[in-house]
């Protein structure tokens, strides 16, 4: 078994999988790890492993303590190169985390300098001019401003990351990019030289990212969304260190009763679950009118007694921002999360226990409590639904079990009926 080649500390678990199923789509078979594993855990027989933390949110020193242990295990799997993921929508707040931890990094390293590109096209998110798009629409004029956790009021990504980390943030700009791989390397040797730590670099196009990876291909540390990885795969073969694989996201087949467990409250998440109102038996917790975690799991596991079968159940505890915003008045903002992700990873489990085999997670915070009631240790990265979320076999529960995890923003209306095939 050959050492993998790239070791990747993602901010969140949906995250992970986002940049897995990059890597997978592009030949490199990928294993995601549930949060640091143990000193002697073994290697995964994989191209490339993720290392998946709950991080985005936690205490600075918390997810700067996690992230370096993540990457000292990495180090002596072996891998060549390391990747910081984070959400494509730069999701932070004023202190971090995406820049304490990148200062780590960096050091731990002792690379001096490193790429940050949230840049997915794929998911109508673009960088120009340093400043971050979804769709047409500034980032701060997204829906993002609104986030309950990181509200992102600035677009401009120099900005933002420049007042997370006392290094110097400069920009690699479009027509830069543009001009290919020799210019954009140019460009980030010449910040790198003229004492800048990280450089926001532009990216609106697939062919941009493509740019990006192989320019980057002699960096220790990549920082980003999961779109920037699809260059890396490319550098590896080329050097002949990664051979053509037609099947590398191959899993193994499970059959069972189907469930989707929606807690984002994104607003591509709550259009996904008024989509699936109209096909799908589907449950909507009001935490608000019942803010008790055990009523409220015996709400859901009452009402989906008798509905479980191959089309799946939807239950949901997204709310729009103002429910949200109640809830946190009423009970204080770190109960609500608390409240919201216990009940729904403990409706999870009883829906295991009833027999159900596939399951759709929606939402970062969600898809960590989850996976961690559950038990799941490891998941083999499968074939994508949309872009940046994959089906995945977990592995270290109590049964066999396909997932797949789905950041609140990703997936168009239909995903829901689209991952089961509905």
């Amino acid at each position: 078994m050959s050492s993998p080649l790239l070791g990747c500390i993602a901010d969140d678990f949906t995250g992970a999988t986002d940049l897995a199923s990059m890597l997978v789509r592009s030949g490199m078979r990928t294993v995601q790890l549930i949060g640091v594993p143990a000193e002697d855990d073994s290697v995964p027989d994989a191209d490339a492993i993720v290392v998946a933390l709950k991080s985005r949110t936690s205490p600075a020193g918390e997810a700067v303590a996690e992230s370096l242990a993540a990457l000292a295990w990495l180090r002596r799997a072996g891998c060549r190169q390391f990747f910081q993921k984070y959400c494509s929508t730069f999701d932070s707040t004023e202190h971090g985390n995406i820049g304490p931890v990148a200062d780590a990094l960096v050091a731990a390293l002792d690379c001096g300098f490193a790429l940050a590109c949230p840049a997915f096209p794929a998911n109508g998110r673009s960088v120009y001019q340093g400043h971050l798009f979804v769709g047409a629409t500034l980032l701060n004029q997204s829906g993002m401003e609104l986030h309950p956790l990181t509200p992102m009021t600035d677009a401009n990504l120099v900005r933002v990351l420049g007042r997370q980390t006392e290094g110097n943030v400069g920009l690699v700009p479009f027509a830069t990019v543009d001009r290919g791989p020799g210019a954009t390397r140019d460009a980030m040797t010449a910040l790198k030289e003229r004492g800048h730590r990280y450089a926001i670099v532009d990216a609106i196009t697939d062919a941009h990212l493509a740019t990006i990876g192989e320019a980057a291909s002699a960096h220790a540390l990549l920082t980003g969304g999961s779109g920037v990885a699809l260059g890396l795969p490319e550098n590896f073969r080329r050097v002949g260190l990664l051979p053509v694989r037609e099947a590398a996201g191959a899993l193994p087949e499970v059959t069972g009763a189907a469930a989707v467990i929606a807690g984002s409250c994104s607003r591509a998440t709550l259009f996904q679950i008024g989509t699936a109102r109209e096909h799908l038996p589907t449950l909507e917790l009001d935490a608000l009118a019942t803010p008790d975690a055990p009523a409220l799991v015996r709400q859901a596991l009452d009402w989906a007694n008798g509905k479980l079968g191959a089309a799946p159940v939807v239950i949901a505890g997204s709310a729009n921002p103002e429910r949200v915003a109640a809830l946190q008045q009423k009970i204080g903002r770190a109960a609500a999360g608390e409240l919201i992700e216990t009940a729904l990873a403990d409706i999870a489990a009883g829906l295991v226990a009833r027999g159900v085999r596939r399951m759709v997670v929606a939402g970062g915070e969600t898809s960590g409590a989850v996976v961690t009631r559950l038990g799941v240790k490891r998941l083999r990265i499968g074939a994508e639904i949309d872009p940046g979320v994959p089906w995945t076999y977990a592995e270290g529960g109590a049964a066999p079990l396909l997932m797949a995890l789905k950041s609140g923003n990703f997936g168009a209306r239909d995903f829901f009926l689209k991952a089961f095939a509905v």
